[in-house]
């Protein structure tokens, strides 16, 4: 905790350095409106991890929110927040050009390519947002101002969490969520959502640019900041995070260069038995990732789709070896590809199409349930803007040629004694509101993910924002991942456990407890769209209802 304390006060110092002499740096900027974006937008990805650089990306933001409100118009308004997302957005997504190396289909630097193509459409939505402001509030106050473009961006950016299936990696309020032990201001999210910290993150930013700027509504800045350093520090005292179910999480280590070599598939198993067999006599949660076990589970499929395992062609000897490994009290929950069979236009029976799923297995193998993922990875489970980039020699990154379907959506599964799980199969977990069936609430939520595509930069920003969804939603989080970083996350979004990148290990102990259904868990994403709405009429009527008291006096 000292160490965190120490930490925010230089991370404050810096920030305060660094945003001195924004109104100057500000005016200088105008004449190089879509440079100054692009730096800006650059700065402002380093507060995401693995860099934690807030006191860079806020004093960035500050920037940018001072750049915009003098933009001259509303062209240049939209070019200079299409710039500035379409830079932080490209920085902060490299890692999906890592993902590029895993396979032999194309050649490893289209992956350079693809990720500056992909944030070409993503930028559209800050560019939205900045030109909402600009049209709205150019002639106001900065606070004023502030409050109305987070006011555009929290709605836009919910709008980029589900139009054409939705791609939210990364909101920009992940840059104030704190360290793995205090979630810092991001603890206000069962009073916001994602979408709502993210305009906070701008409203943040605008205090600064007042600040900094010494103009007649800086002295308002100083009592907003004490409240929320105040409020943050609250939140983020005494948790309760006893709860009573016996857990055993795996990370086997599978490297994404061996996950598809079948001459390493009995390796792996045993790898991941071995992790596991320990404690076997005891009811417990077993938990293995995506992409945990190289052959298929179910039964029905014709024979040549059983080759790869080790067991002739019947399945149920490959689930009862997985049952003997548990143990006959446990319930293990797993990640598979599972096929639907039907007629393939060459007229033979085959697979036509593939499901991303969880199964559920008991202690004698039996399959119990079923979840089938429904957020669908871009690049790698589907390929996105396909009309553009397949005649551009791009294709989905994920081995076979069969299309992958989409499950129906969040789903609870009953597993008896060992509680309701919720499922969210990798980068599911990333779309705020849509982790949880909110008819059936679940106890906690399971992450199997294989994070082993996604570089330096994925791992990180994907427990982040685990992390938030524990948060906002009051429910703790275990994710199990194939290489890094697996770990068990209490409602509060604190970090109890974790297995580092690059380690094969288990995390073992007692699912956190759930809180009581948050105020966000209840209304979902209509609660950041209320604050959206709020904002809009503070920034719209404060100015006006400040004119006429001085009027008045």
């Amino acid at each position: 905790m000292a160490n965190e304390t120490v930490e925010a006060e230089s991370g404050v110092a810096v920030a305060g350095v660094l945003t001195l002499r924004i109104g100057q740096v500000a005016t200088i900027a105008q004449t190089r409106p879509g440079l100054t974006s692009l730096l800006l937008g650059l700065l402002a990805a380093c507060g995401y991890p693995p860099l934690h650089a807030w006191w860079i990306s806020l004093p960035a933001l500050a920037l940018f929110v001072a750049h915009l409100h003098r933009a001259p118009n509303w062209r240049t308004a939209l070019w200079s927040g299409w710039v500035f997302g379409w830079a932080h957005l490209t920085l902060a997504n490299n890692w999906i050009a890592t993902a590029f190396t895993y396979q032999a289909e194309m050649p490893a630097m289209l992956g350079w390519a693809a990720v500056p193509l992909l944030c070409i459409y993503l930028a559209v939505y800050p560019a939205l947002a900045a030109l909402a402001a600009h049209l709205t509030g150019r002639k106001l106050p900065p606070l004023a101002f502030g409050a109305l473009f987070a006011s555009a961006w929290i709605v836009t950016e919910w709008l980029r969490s589900w139009v054409f299936t939705g791609y939210p990696w990364p909101p920009l309020g992940l840059m104030l969520l704190g360290g793995w032990d205090v979630p810092g201001i991001a603890s206000l999210l069962p009073w916001l959502g994602t979408y709502a910290l993210s305009g906070l993150a701008i409203i943040i930013a605008g205090l600064l640019w007042a600040f900094a700027n010494r103009g007649r509504w800086w002295l308002l800045s100083l009592p907003i900041f004490a409240a929320l350093i105040a409020l943050a520090m609250t939140l983020n005292q005494g948790r309760d995070s006893g709860g009573s179910i016996r857990y055993t999480l795996i990370q086997p280590l599978i490297p994404q260069g061996e996950i598809n070599d079948g001459s390493k598939f009995e390796e792996q198993f045993l790898r991941t038995a071995s992790l596991t067999m320990e404690n076997r006599d005891q009811s417990r949660l077993v938990l293995w990732p995506e992409s945990s076990i190289p052959y298929f589970l179910e039964d029905g499929y014709p024979e040549r789709y059983y080759e790869l395992t080790t067991y002739g062609f019947d399945p149920q000897v490959a689930r009862e070896r997985i049952g003997t490994v548990i143990g006959s009290d446990s319930t293990l929950l797993l990640g598979v590809v599972n096929l639907n069979i039907g007629e393939r236009a060459n007229g033979t029976l085959g697979a036509v199409t593939a499901r991303n799923s969880v199964l559920g297995l008991n202690g004698e193998g039996e399959i119990t349930h079923h979840y089938a993922k429904s957020h669908l990875v871009p690049y790698g489970e589907y390929l996105p803007m396909e009309w553009l980039l397949e005649p551009l020699g791009l294709s989905r990154l994920t081995a076979g040629g069969i299309p992958y379907d989409p499950g129906p959506g969040p789903q609870t599964l009953d597993l008896g004694e060992h509680g309701r799980a919720g499922i969210q199969i990798c980068y599911e977990i990333v779309f705020s509101g849509q982790v949880v069936d909110r008819g059936n609430r679940p106890d906690y939520l399971f992450n199997p993910s294989n994070d082993g595509w996604f570089g330096t930069w994925g791992p990180p920003q994907h427990l982040a924002q685990a992390r938030m969804r524990a948060i906002e939603e009051g429910l703790p989080v275990l994710r199990s991942t194939t290489t890094g970083i697996s770990a068990v996350i209490d409602a509060d979004g604190v970090v109890q456990g974790s297995i580092a990148t690059g380690e094969a290990d288990k995390l073992e102990g007692v699912i956190p407890a759930a809180k009581p259904p948050t105020l966000f868990a209840r209304w979902g994403n209509a609660l950041p769209l209320a604050w959206a709405a709020l904002l809009a009429l503070l920034g719209l009527g404060l100015p006006r209802l400040l004119a006429l008291r001085s009027e008045r006096g």
